[in-house]
């Protein structure tokens, strides 16, 4: 059965496709995320005896940072190839990662070496499941 012309297509398409703004967990699960990662690096920071002030803005500082990398990556994923989409998900998380080790008083070297585990275990991941849970257009 065959629909009339002006029936509206089911979803959003055309220049109003986006007119909506964001949804609320394209906003929540960065802050959700920002928020665990500055309060970490705040008890981080002083269990290694940081001053009460200093331990609060690094957190916040970190949390916001966070949260916007976040949030920045979640708004562009959809413009990037799946294997760019991936090196940028390992790259936010190595350097994440690395910056928490870095607070433990460890090495340089130690912190490098876990974050780029760490990253390199994000990029695998994000590789495999772009690749197999995308659906790709033909011709593309």
């Amino acid at each position: 059965m065959s629909t009339h012309a002006a029936m509206p297509a089911r979803g959003r398409s055309g220049p109003r496709a986006h007119a909506r703004g964001h949804s609320a967990l394209s906003w929540a699960i960065p802050v959700t995320l920002g928020a665990a990662y500055g309060l970490y690096a705040s008890f981080i920071l002083r269990n290694n005896g940081a001053s009460g002030p200093r331990q609060f803005w690094y957190g916040l500082i970190t949390a916001v940072v966070l949260a916007v990398l976040c949030f920045a990556l979640g708004r562009i994923q959809h413009t990037m190839l799946p294997l760019v989409r991936a090196v940028a998900y390992g790259a936010l998380t190595a350097a994440a990662f690395g910056l928490l080790v870095g607070l433990t008083d460890s090495s340089v070297l130690r912190s490098s070496m876990l974050g780029l585990s760490v990253g390199l275990g994000m990029f695998v991941s994000t590789f495999y499941i772009f690749y197999t849970h995308e659906r790709t257009a033909p011709g593309r």
